[in-house]
């Protein structure tokens, strides 16, 4: 399961950007903050809690069933006559959510998470990154594991000198990339692609803001 990885803001962060919203209106999201347990109905209620007993004036909450895609709107608009109360929208989703709501009204948005990739779950509440979305992939190069993402250098070019039995010398119990791109070409019969040289990586690979058409 894929998914956009969130914590949360601290206290003192979320406090500053509401500094002066006195009546604020919260917005979870049913999919990827759900699921991290950073922005669902449970977050959204204690966050509800912290608010009031500060003395602001919670209008309303509700937990979008995703936040970021086109039905948005259609959601937001049961809530419209709360939402209007508010000097503030206080959004617990991921940062395509908060742009997604933030298009749909003209309110304040004020983000309550910070979003840190995208990642697969491995394990019940254990995230994984797989993807930084550098718009530069050599998957085909490295028998489909990702050295921007797998290594913690983000070596396009590897092992470094530093690989110790299979283990990454910044994490030792982290298995080393290079040593898992190697194996995995090793057993496809494909161990020459991983000696072909890679370029330096572009590391705007889409000039921002980014933009693609058909």
């Amino acid at each position: 399961m894929i998914r956009s990885i969130t914590r949360q803001k601290s206290e003192e962060e979320v406090d500053r950007l509401l500094d002066g919203s006195g009546r604020v209106f919260i917005i979870g999201c049913g999919t990827c903050t759900t699921l991290t347990r950073t922005g669902g109905e449970p977050e959204v209620r204690a966050m509800k809690g912290r608010l009031t007993d500060q003395g602001k004036l919670v209008t309303g909450e509700m937990v979008l069933p995703v936040a970021c895609d086109n039905i948005t709107g259609e959601a937001l608009e049961e809530y419209s006559h709360q939402i209007d109360q508010a000097d503030a929208l206080l959004i617990m989703t991921c940062a395509f959510g908060v742009q997604t709501i933030a298009r749909q009204l003209k309110k304040i948005v004020v983000p309550a998470l910070d979003t840190l990739f995208i990642g697969k779950e491995n394990g019940v509440g254990t995230f994984d990154e797989i993807c930084t979305q550098c718009g530069t992939c050599i998957l085909g190069e490295t028998g489909g594991i990702c050295p921007v993402t797998s290594c913690h250098k983000g070596l396009v070019n590897g092992p470094c000198g530093g690989t110790n039995n299979g283990k990454c010398e910044i994490d030792p119990e982290k298995d080393c990339a290079w040593t898992l791109i190697y194996n995995r070409l090793k057993e496809l019969d494909r161990l020459d692609s991983v000696r072909i040289l890679q370029k330096p990586r572009n590391h705007q690979g889409e000039p921002s803001p980014g933009k693609f058409k058909f």
